[in-house]
């Protein structure tokens, strides 16, 4: 079966903006904080980060405006660089980019659910391992389930933010620290791995480009007001974080929403928070369920071995079988990071140097099918072509070499699992695409 036209603008617009700004928003600032060399760097680093993802977006709208398929961009590595190198790519979603994405949006939520209900040393654990088993089986339910949740955790993702942002900008400014100590471009270039790390997501609305009742076309539009508005929000809550906090401050906090909460409000306005933030990351964590079990499955149409991976459930629209198997893997990812001291950290080293490459290979997929397909029909062309294309693959490829160049034993357990993929690969030969 194929999927079905349910999914309006409404539902595109809130699976961006839930996906994007559950994906580190509440945690990653800290460790930002912690290798800038002064605020202003910081302030920038978080300016750029928006309107770099924004010339990504309209790079990806393009081929999802031509291409609309539930593989995303699977579909545009497979039509330019073959379903070989396509494969890798579904088998990095689902073993290392989103089950990784979804483990550290899982720990988020059990960090700040510790916060309120705290489980003991293995609590962080606990409750993210929770977080998985609920998003997978709310999305296994149907796309409705999903859809529908995504939009009211979206608005509560919302307004959680700008409470914060107004108690962070009205309390009395924290007094001035020392600036981090750091290397020079090195250290610039990891601050924009965690920086672009917590604006990633916004390429997932490709997923749902084939279930979208409006005109393709519309997705770029979409995806440049999400990002307008995700970029707004980050500015103002990081200004929010570092007049509460200072940029010693924040660098020093595993959870810098509930330490600002703290100080605006008390131990009351954290627990508060905490609960608020907890779900924020959930949406998150919803947003990419739903689309990771999509490239899941459009990567068992293509390979009979992996065929129980393709069936997609008509009665409830969803790919049942997919979901299941990205939950699991998810556990394990959450089970690992457990023994770890900082479980959201590691995830983020396993999940950005794969996460990178990828995503520099669907930019030049572009370019690969501009020059092979140039007669297709593309309801929507990038503007100023080929220079925002080329400015968005030389960004990736330099986040690419920055998240190998300066991450720990993560980042390397992420490329293992990756070349593990290259191996199965030996066994596996791609078939036309099947509709189950």
């Amino acid at each position: 079966m194929q999927p079905r036209r349910t999914l309006g603008a409404v539902d595109v617009f809130a699976l961006t903006v839930g996906i994007v700004v559950g994906a580190g928003i509440f945690r990653t600032p800290a460790l930002v904080a912690g290798v800038s060399s002064d605020a202003t760097v910081m302030i920038l680093a978080w300016v750029a980060g928006g309107l770099l993802s924004i010339v990504g977006a309209l790079c990806y709208a393009e081929m999802a405006a031509a291409w609309p398929h539930m593989g995303g961009d699977y579909h545009f590595i497979g039509r330019a660089f073959g379903q070989r190198i396509a494969f890798l790519y579904a088998w990095a979603r689902l073993a290392v980019i989103q089950t990784g994405s979804l483990a550290l949006l899982a720990f988020i939520v059990g960090d700040y659910l510790q916060v309120v209900l705290p489980l003991g040393p293995a609590g962080p654990a606990i409750w993210a391992a929770l977080a998985v088993v609920a998003v997978t089986a709310i999305n296994w339910l149907g796309v409705r389930w999903g859809t529908q949740a995504q939009r009211w955790l979206t608005l509560a993702e919302v307004l959680g933010l700008l409470t914060i942002i107004v108690a962070g900008l009205a309390i009395a400014p924290a007094g001035a620290a020392p600036a981090a100590p750091v290397d020079g471009g090195g250290a610039f270039g990891l601050v924009m791995v965690f920086v672009l790390l917590s604006y990633g997501g916004w390429s997932e609305a490709v997923y749902v480009s084939a279930e979208m009742k409006d005109p393709p076309r519309r997705i770029a539009a979409i995806l440049c007001a999400a990002l307008a508005l995700v970029t707004l929000l980050y500015v103002l809550v990081n200004l929010a974080f570092l007049n509460a906090l200072g940029l010693a401050g924040m660098a020093a906090s595993d959870a810098v929403a509930a330490e600002l909460m703290r100080r605006a409000l008390g131990d009351g306005g954290a627990a508060v928070i905490s609960g608020a933030i907890a779900i924020a990351a959930l949406t998150s964590a919803n947003a990419t369920a739903i689309t990771g079990g999509r490239t899941a499955c459009a990567l068992g149409r293509r390979f009979g071995a992996l065929r129980w991976l393709g069936r997609w459930d008509s009665a409830r629209d969803t790919p049942g079988n997919a979901l299941v198997a990205q939950g699991a893997i998810a556990l394990l990812l959450v089970a690992l990071g457990g023994l770890a001291r900082d479980g959201f950290r590691v995830a983020v080293e396993y999940t950005a140097p794969v996460f990178w490459l990828f995503l520099l290979l669907a930019g030049l997929s572009l370019f690969v099918l501009r020059a092979r397909e140039p007669g297709a029909v593309r309801p929507f062309r990038v503007p100023l072509y080929p220079v925002l294309p080329a400015i968005f693959c030389a960004t990736t490829a330099y986040l690419l070499w920055s998240s190998l160049a300066y991450t720990g034993w993560g980042a390397l357990a992420g490329v293992a699992v990756l070349a593990a993929g290259a191996v199965l690969l030996l066994f596996l030969r791609p078939e036309e695409e099947r509709s189950e």
